[in-house]
């Protein structure tokens, strides 16, 4: 079995001399000194670090020139060669020479892993397999131990195993890991008589018996990375190694290539017939853009990082030549490109696994998975044909099919839905070059808009059908709208995937909630689904509501004229298409108002549904909503976010159903005061009409009833201690939170000291609720996103955050003036330029003037921006935190000192200057740096 080869360009262009040149140059050097001597040890060091040197020097300068990236890692690997055969050639020649060598004095040297396959990254461990005749000798031993530390001393990282041929064949037989080494190894130096009797026995002995054995363990390999790296290539902070579309994946390829199909390099697979020229370019494009972002990453950071992370990507996007140009910054452009070519990745892996399928159907399927009778290879779709089943998978019947009736393009992903089928290769290959047929009069066709409204609507088909129409190119084409944000990615930290990826996410969860999913985690929706007229205008809208991203305008009303034009294509009435649209138009209102507004104010309900307008339009926008943040990423959704959503619903549906929204604030007063009462049975009415005179009417109006409940016997217990200060945690599971309450007297710096605090243990603020009493204290509960799986651990970190607190009021400890700078997350936040924008109102509440802050975010913000307001003699009623990635959205409910509403406008101009130079420290870090 022969081995892989790095092309003969890739060795003449790494500018290294050969081994017998290095070894000649050293000699030189040395003169009279002993060969193996520490002057000439030192002598071939230096020369072998040089030489790496300028190999790597010679390789980014090779990279950054002409932007091949497979042939800048064989360059590396032809490099690496010759240092081997050089320090081998040094050993064996003048430190251990041999007189009268026996039969066991022999020793290969083979490069395993990447390295075997003749490709290495800058930052790439060096994996060598030294192979022995039967058993290690002490000259065996020495010039081993002479390569590696000559390998070490050039601070390279050495992976390395020492196996007599009879050791690798019993290992390669019971160790998938060394299975796969050995089926890549490739001969560098020493005796090749004892490498060829290595492949030869491994080919004979391992190969030719346990193919689908192997196939089995590489797809599981391969599912369980991708499961690890998200289960999807099109994260925004991709793995361009072990990432799903990464050179891993190629490699797999490669694996089984050469197992199965007996081949030793890509244009061989051709002539098995498993991939066409054309598919074989693809690779070939594929595999070096990949190569050239992996070795510029490496050469960027100095060191073996393999992922795409946001400190990293514009600077990638600047050395491989993407620039700003036509609305799309050069990393979105770059990024773009990235994601197009995992695709491909994506696409040939899954044409090379159903070929492997067909050719052994009876052994192994798509996925690696080894079983025994497989369907009946061809049979008849009732009613359909145009297309047939083979070995389960939906073809055309002839290749004329898409020909006679374009129609049948979309209606081949109807069928497969339909009939819960995966697809041929043929078929697909077939669509592809079908693809000029999708035009106008197609798009216009009423047939085929039917057919893929039923696709949209099919909520057990639905995600698997759409990312199917996306990966062959249909989707884009049949929808162009749609085709413009394929790949795109959004440089922020907030979004986790691709536009196209979230929007087929975002439908993909209402097919979820439509087949009885995610229950526990969204209750609301699914009380709310069967009180639907038509539940298909959600995953319109849903389908739509981000594909006008990207654009220079708004995409929110960008996405409400294209909804408008395409809801009539798909059928839908005048009445639908309003809906629809309204819904893309308004689809992030009630994720900002729940997370950025005192829902607890009667004006917040009020302005909302103004602009709903109807139950039906606000059940709609609920479920959307839901589908919307939950589709964002890992995390993204949160039982607090849940809980706000469900807030705002029950303060709206009232006022448009016409039930008791016409309850006077008094009548709600008596209302919270009486279930306080009905609480607290072990108090006497006394008691009772005391405490609840100690609070203002707003405190009754917008604490929950279970809070003000844990209100008073938190008090209760301080005052039976006669302290002036108490601190309690309530840990809330199912929304995610950690409630921190404190009691004390009120202090002008009061909640920037808690901010401080929670700061300090790297606690993130998310709601806050601030209450006085008449008597003088504050009754503040601040919300925290939970750190911990455990409540104990939760416990712990509130209480440090307590006595911190307590700390800072007396006086025992101080915040630091520059409090969070040195942070990490600050770091990483460095690339992200987010505007400064301050917004204040007297519109939003009757009560408090509303201000509201959005720029970059940074540890310790609320600290500076809570203690900037106490500086400007504000009380804030409630703040309401929020964080979208690298965007920070903080909103207080404010009051001057005397209760009232912040008027004068100059007082308004100094709030507005005294909040901008917040962020005015972290503007000046960037820009010089």
């Amino acid at each position: 079995m022969p081995t892989a080869t790095i092309e003969p360009i890739a060795r003449k262009k790494a500018g290294l001399p050969s081994a017998e040149a290095l070894i000649d140059a050293v000699r030189a050097e040395i003169g009279d000194a002993a060969p193996d001597s520490q002057i000439a040890r030192a002598a071939l060091l230096k020369a072998l670090r040089q030489g790496l040197k300028d190999a790597r020097i010679t390789a980014e300068a090779e990279l950054v020139a002409n932007r091949r990236g497979t042939r800048c890692a064989q360059m590396l690997a032809a490099a690496e060669d010759e240092l081997i055969r050089a320090a081998h050639l040094w050993a064996t020649r003048y430190v251990y020479p041999r007189e009268n060598p026996s039969g066991a004095e022999s020793l290969a040297i083979a490069a395993v892993g990447g390295y075997g396959r003749g490709t290495l990254a800058p930052g790439s461990d060096i994996d060598l397999l030294f192979i022995l005749p039967y058993k290690q000798t002490p000259w065996g031993e020495s010039v081993t131990e002479y390569v590696l530390y000559m390998l070490w001393d050039l601070g390279q990282k050495v992976g390395h195993a020492v196996r007599s041929v009879d050791d690798s064949i019993r290992m390669a037989r019971s160790d998938m890991t060394v299975r796969t080494a050995t089926l890549e190894s490739r001969f560098l130096v020493g005796d090749d008589n004892l490498f060829t009797q290595m492949r030869e026995r491994f080919e004979t002995e391992i190969v030719e018996k346990t193919g689908p054995e192997f196939i089995a363990a590489k797809m599981a390999e391969r599912d369980a990375r991708h499961d690890a790296q998200g289960n999807t290539r099109y994260v925004v902070e991709p793995n361009v190694k072990d990432g799903k579309g990464g050179l891993r994946d190629l490699n797999t390829l490669y694996w089984i290539g050469k197992y199965f199909y007996r081949v030793q390099t890509y244009p061989e697979l051709i002539d098995k017939g498993v991939f066409s020229k054309t598919e074989y370019r693809t690779l070939q494009r594929a595999e070096d853009f990949l190569w050239a972002v992996r070795c510029n990453l490496h050469f960027l950071v100095g060191r073996a990082d393999d992922r795409l992370t946001f400190e990293i990507q514009q600077e990638m996007a600047e050395r491989m030549g993407y620039h700003d140009r036509a609305g799309m910054l050069g990393v979105e452009r770059f990024m773009k490109r990235y994601f197009l070519v995992a695709k491909d990745v994506g696409d040939l892996t899954r044409i090379f696994c159903t070929s492997l399928e067909f050719a052994h159907a009876k052994k192994v399927d798509a996925f690696g998975r080894v079983f025994g009778n497989f369907r009946k290879a061809r049979r008849q779709i009732r009613g359909e044909p145009d297309f047939v089943l083979e070995h389960g998978r939906i073809t055309v019947a002839d290749d004329e099919v898409f020909e006679k009736d374009p129609v049948n393009i979309i209606k081949i992903f109807w069928v497969a839905g339909r009939e819960g089928v995966m697809f041929h290769p043929d078929a697909l290959k077939l669509l592809t070059r079908s693809m000029r047929l999708i035009d106008a009069r197609l798009r216009a066709d009423e047939r085929v808009n039917a057919y893929f409204l039923e696709i949209l609507t099919s909520p057990k088909s639905v995600e698997r059908i759409l990312r199917r129409m996306n990966e062959s190119g249909v989707l884009g084409k049949f929808v162009p709208e749609f085709g413009k944000i394929v790949a795109l990615m959004q440089f922020n930290m907030y979004h986790h995937y691709t536009v196209d990826e979230h929007l087929i996410r975002a439908v993909g969860v209402m097919a979820d909630i439509a087949n009885g999913g995610l229950k526990n985690e969204l209750p609301l929706t699914h009380e709310l689904l069967p009180h639907l007229s038509d539940t298909r205008l959600l995953y319109v809208a849903l389908f739509l509501h981000d594909i006008a991203k990207g654009r220079p305008e708004d995409h929110s009303e960008a996405g409400e004229a294209i909804a408008r034009k395409f809801c009539p294509r798909l059928g839908l009435s005048a009445a639908e298409t309003d809906t629809v649209a309204w819904l893309v138009r308004y689809h992030l209102l009630m994720s900002e108002i729940s997370q950025s507004r005192d829902i607890q104010d009667p004006d917040t309900a009020r302005n909302f549904a103004q602009i709903v307008q109807s139950p039906q339009r606000l059940a709609l926008l609920m479920i959307l909503t839901a589908c919307d943040i939950r589709a964002v990423g890992p995390g993204t959704w949160t039982g607090w976010k849940g809980s706000l959503l469900r807030a705002l619903y029950y303060a709206t549906e009232p006022l448009l159903s016409g039930g008791h929204s016409q309850v006077s604030q008094r009548d709600r007063i008596i209302e919270a005061q009486d279930a306080l009462r009905l609480g607290l049975t072990d108090w006497t009415p006394k008691r009772l009409d005391a405490y609840i005179e100690r609070h203002f009417p707003n405190y009754w109006l917008r604490a929950e009833p279970e809070l003000q409940l844990a209100h008073a016997r938190m008090i209760d217990a301080a005052e039976a201690k006669n302290s002036s200060f108490a601190g309690s945690t309530s840990i809330k599971a199912f929304e995610g939170i950690t409630e921190v309450t404190f009691y004390t007297p009120d202090h002008p710096r009061l909640l920037s000291l808690i901010a401080g605090a929670c700061t300090t243990a790297d606690a993130s603020i998310i709601g806050a609720q601030i209450f006085n009493t008449k008597d003088g204290y504050a009754l503040d509960t601040f919300r925290l996103r939970r750190a911990f799986t455990s409540d104990e651990d939760e416990k712990i970190r509130a209480s440090r955050i307590t006595d911190m607190v307590k700390a800072l009021l007396e006086g025992r400890k101080y915040l630091p003036a520059d409090l969070g700078v040195d942070s990490r997350y600050n770091r990483r936040l460095k690339p992200f330029s987010v505007p400064t924008e301050i917004f204040i109102s007297n519109a939003l509440s009757d009560k408090f003037t509303v201000i509201e802050i959005s720029g970059l975010d940074r540890t310790g913000l609320l600290y500076h921006l809570t203690r900037a307001l106490s500086d400007l003699n504000l009380t804030i009623g409630s703040a309401h935190i929020g964080t979208y990635g690298e965007k920070a959205v903080d909103v207080f409910y404010v009051t001057d000192l005397t209760g009232g509403k912040i008027t004068s406008k100059v007082r308004q101009k100094r709030i507005h200057e005294a909040l901008e130079a917040v962020f005015a420290p972290a503007r000046r870090e960037k820009a010089s740096a």
